[in-house]
């Protein structure tokens, strides 16, 4: 099965199996920085290495990513990817200080970088863990790997691996609005499962048709 392949049915579930994982999501991020946060996916595409590297404005686009590992069933890698400025959004609500920034030397890089990969897990843990509830298959994700620097720099990791047997990766669109700023976040998560992963899924799915 090659990514471009996903029939109108088979992205209208992965989005769905997306909205659980994000409203889990929303519930632990709430917790964690004691604002009522909501989360959604309006969006799941099947793109091209060439189109997601645009989707997040070039290769020569500074971006925070994290990276991580699939274990289990069916491997593969996923990236959030956030832009200079959501990070750092995300981080002064979770560290309280309104005037931090990435850019600069505050002392405060440890400590963002450790809220950074919290939010990472939480949202990362939370999607796969609706998929493998939905189906059934075990997915573990590694610790997060998180780097600040171009984004062709930093998705070059994932994708040779993926390459080598795909032009495709599906990206899942995620929305982070926080009801007491009325800030909204967009995040793109990007799940790169083998092509023989992503058969498993759907097939555990009982989805198995290319219909439009």
């Amino acid at each position: 099965m090659e990514y471009v392949h996903l029939s109108k049915l088979q992205k209208d579930v992965l989005r769905e199996v997306g909205n659980i994982g994000a409203g889990n999501a929303a519930t632990s991020l709430s917790k964690l920085i004691n604002e009522q946060i909501h989360m959604k996916v309006p969006s799941v595409n099947i793109v091209t290495f060439d189109e997601m590297m645009e989707l997040i404005g070039g290769p020569e686009q500074v971006i925070v990513a994290l990276l991580f590992q699939i274990y289990g069933d069916v491997p593969g890698t996923v990236y959030f990817i956030l832009s200079v400025e959501e990070a750092e959004s995300l981080i002064r609500k979770m560290i309280q200080d309104e005037n931090f920034s990435l850019t600069e030397e505050n002392g405060n890089n440890e400590m963002a970088f450790s809220a950074l990969k919290e939010i990472g897990n939480i949202v990362t843990g939370s999607y796969l863990t609706a998929l493998s509830d939905f189906t059934n298959i075990h997915m573990q994700p590694s610790v997060p790997y998180l780097n600040i620097d171009m984004a062709g720099a930093l998705l070059t990791y994932g994708l040779l691996e993926i390459s080598q047997v795909s032009d495709y990766a599906l990206i899942i669109d995620t929305q982070i609005i926080s009801n007491d700023s009325g800030d909204g976040i967009t995040g793109n998560f990007f799940l790169l499962p083998k092509p023989e992963s992503l058969s498993a899924i759907f097939q555990a799915l009982g989805i198995n048709g290319y219909e439009e």
